[in-house]
């Protein structure tokens, strides 16, 4: 019988008050009993409207079904079909704005809770799959190479894995992962579940060289001399931005970047680790995405007292997932909007003291669609602080396109691609996600890895006939 409650079953999580204290994870996932009372309610329409809202096209209602007759492996292997790293997207993936947002159920009321679903499949999984030998795919006698371990980079790999490839991955890191690794935080993504996919990947066959920098170590020529027959970049946005306001170069002022990279990849936060950040009291996160969430509530875990998010348009136009500005907001996040940072003030030993900002209100809406913000004459004041970490976006690391000829790029820096097949203007080279988008969502970026996969494909059994 449909259970047609109007609101979903709520995710349970860690108390605000305790969370803040810890790196553990928030949201602790579904029971049995509230992921079938939560499958009840998808009304298995005709014209499956969701599924057209998933970059990568997941039959939804048919592993929602298999969830509400208690077949929970049928469900994985249904979401396995169309994403390799259904874990992972079941936990990071904007669901409220891509399938959730077609969902019937959401015309009225809430949509179907699609993403806790998924996680809770992939979760179940994990906790009862037993070390069983994987039926590999018969190789096809091809080779690909990749160029990142992010999620581009592994969705790639494992929809050409599941055709035979010979696929490696190379990863500049010494940890594959990417941005799940090292800039989402462990509270919001523990990386044991990123191992587990990525050791999925391993068991199909696939290979990953870690520590290897495309375009200084190797390049992209090179790897075509050692005869792989297609190349995917997936090296994602690594070059941070900042305001290019005085005083960014003081002591404490870290890109969002450099900030989660030392805290997520790097374990800043234990007593033991070798890289560890300055401690902070008062610390300013500037920027309003997921970054700058992630950036505030791990300043907050780090032990400061006061965490600003200081953005220069209302709450109405933040970026960031409504889920993780609540949970900010309930971790103590002090958010400071219509402001925009003049300048960062620091002593006489170079280190950040406050920052001097300005008020704004919103004018016309500018190329985005959203009201541009106008500095209010006179309304300049401070904030004491002593860190401050700029999260106002990232673009493609330029190393791949200054040592690859005829790549064509984005004055930008992002990769020139053919939409429907990721192939860019070098023959045999093709490329997805952050690197050809700047900064945007992982379910973005498998999407495009998917779509490059089938290109790559293409491209060499064409050749090969």
């Amino acid at each position: 019988m449909a259970n047609m409650s109007v609101k979903k079953n709520e995710m349970p999580s860690q108390d605000p008050h305790v969370r803040n204290k810890n790196f553990n994870e928030v949201a602790l996932g579904y029971s049995e009993e509230q992921a079938l009372d939560e499958a009840a309610r998808c009304l298995q329409c005709k014209h499956r409207p969701c599924i057209a809202g998933c970059p990568v096209g997941i039959k939804i209602p048919d592993f929602i079904k298999k969830i509400s007759e208690k077949d929970f492996e049928g469900a994985y292997q249904v979401i396995l079909e169309d994403n390799s790293l259904p874990a992972i997207c079941g936990r990071v993936c904007p669901q409220e704005s891509q399938c959730e947002a077609h969902c019937v159920r959401g015309i009225k009321h809430e949509p179907v809770a699609i993403g806790r679903l998924e996680r809770y499949v992939a979760d179940r999984h994990i906790a009862l799959a037993k070390e069983a030998k994987v039926n590999k795919p018969q190789s096809n006698g091809h080779k690909v190479a990749i160029v990142g371990s992010g999620p581009a980079g592994l969705t790639a790999a494992g929809e050409l894995a599941k055709k035979g490839y010979d696929v490696t991955i190379f990863e500049a890191l010494h940890l594959a992962g990417g941005v799940l690794v090292y800039g989402i935080p462990e509270f919001r993504l523990p990386k044991a579940i990123v191992q587990k996919e990525i050791d999925a990947l391993k068991k199909m066959g696939v290979k990953i060289q870690l520590n290897v920098v495309v375009g200084r170590s190797i390049s992209i020529d090179d790897l075509i001399q050692e005869g792989f027959e297609a190349v995917f970049v997936g090296s994602g946005a690594g070059l941070p931005k900042f305001m290019n306001i005085p005083g960014e170069n003081l002591n404490c002022v870290y890109s969002a970047n450099e900030f989660l990279t030392r805290v997520n990849l790097m374990k800043s936060y234990r007593v033991d680790s070798s890289t560890p950040l300055v401690k902070s009291k008062r610390v300013a996160v500037v920027g309003g995405g997921n970054v700058a969430m992630d950036a505030a509530r791990c300043a907050k875990r780090l032990g400061a007292e006061e965490v600003y998010i200081v953005y220069r348009r209302s709450e109405k136009e933040l970026p960031a997932r409504v889920e993780e500005v609540e949970h900010a907001k309930e971790e103590g996040i002090i958010f400071k909007f219509l402001t925009s940072p003049v300048e960062i003030l620091g002593n006489e030993k170079r280190f950040v003291t406050g920052m001097k900002c300005i008020e704004m209100e919103l004018g016309e809406p500018d190329a985005s669609g959203r009201r541009r913000p106008v500095e209010k004459a006179g309304s300049e004041f401070m904030l004491e602080l002593d860190s401050v970490i700029m999260a106002i976006g990232t673009s493609p690391n330029p190393l791949i396109k200054m040592t690859t000829e005829g790549l064509d790029t984005q004055k930008w820096g992002g990769i020139v691609i053919n939409e429907d097949t990721g192939k860019t203007s070098r023959e045999g080279v093709y490329a997805g996600g952050d690197a050809v988008t700047g900064a945007a969502t992982v379910i973005l970026a498998m999407g495009a890895g998917k779509t490059a996969a089938a290109g790559i494909d293409e491209y060499i059994q064409g050749k090969n006939k």
